[in-house]
């Protein structure tokens, strides 16, 4: 069983930020009847059903409805959002609320709307909300080395007057437990994998959890190794019209897989993803 399946149940947002790469694929958002069928492939293969890859996932209007036949279907619904639209949709989504819930708050360099007046506060109060409903709730400055790491200062100023105490050593990967199930979690920003990015060469030292602990599924079906694959260049099949278990036993998929064990990139843009290199030994 894999761990994560990222279904991209739309690749629209409603911002566009400096640190996201973006996609130049169809914009489209999944029908019922469409995660009905892919989520049907995943019962068994998958534990944690994260509803994005590219796209704001509240701009879906069946949003509440897929979380709830996730959770009939066995998945731990999880989500990832920019808190843009929290303050009119949070309530819906909490009337059958997702396993895990993150708040992308990161810093007003990355988007104007970010620096909204209203937008940490209503951010915040939604995640205290769900956390006291008992869903995982984390907010998330993942621009550590970044150009919005400057802009943290009155994030944190803001986020220890509501929860005070002793906060600990700001670092890449750690998190500090601000309330019961509710988080802040740091992280460095990193270059988004790109076909026109500078490359490792073939023998670098290269790996990456892709196929291992996580895939991802495209708002058409597509099947691709990682939640970074914005445009779908490793695609590995469709799982409308193929299992999961051929598509992971696939030629391409079996060379990603057995590169990354001998800790080397099998495809050129694994050499370009600036991510796996936080796991190089070199």
């Amino acid at each position: 069983m894999i761990d994560k399946a990222y279904l991209e149940i739309t690749n629209i947002c409603n911002l566009s930020c400096s640190f996201c790469h973006k996609t130049g694929r169809e914009k489209r958002q999944m029908t019922a009847e469409e995660f009905e069928q892919l989520t049907d492939r995943l019962v068994g293969e998958v534990r944690y059903l994260y509803f994005h890859l590219m796209g704001e996932p509240l701009l879906h209007p069946l949003l509440p409805q897929f979380i709830k036949r996730a959770w009939e279907k066995g998945f731990r619904p999880m989500l990832t959002t920019n808190g843009t639209l929290l303050k009119t949709r949070g309530e819906a989504l909490l009337e059958t609320p997702p396993y895990k819930i993150s708040i992308s708050l990161h810093a007003p360099a990355a988007n104007a709307a970010f620096s909204d007046a209203d937008y940490l506060p209503s951010s915040v109060d939604f995640a205290e909300k769900a956390a006291k409903r008992g869903v995982i709730s984390v907010l998330r400055l993942w621009n550590l080395g970044g150009e919005g790491e400057e802009e943290n200062a009155p994030i944190l100023r803001y986020l220890h007057a509501r929860f005070p105490g002793e906060w600990g050593k700001v670092r890449g990967g750690s998190s500090l437990r601000l309330a019961d199930k509710l988080f802040l979690e740091w992280g460095e920003e990193f270059d988004w994998p790109d076909l026109s990015a500078p490359v490792c060469p073939p023998e670098a030292d290269c790996f990456c959890f892709a196929l291992r602990d996580q895939i991802g599924i495209l708002v058409d079906g597509t099947v691709v190794p990682c939640c970074l694959d914005a445009e779908g260049a490793l695609a590995l099949g469709n799982l409308f019209s193929t299992p999961l278990a051929s598509i992971l036993t696939s030629d391409r998929a079996r060379g990603i897989y057995d590169g990354f064990t001998r800790r080397r990139a099998a495809e050129s843009l694994c050499r370009r993803c600036g991510y796996a290199r936080r796991f190089s030994k070199n």
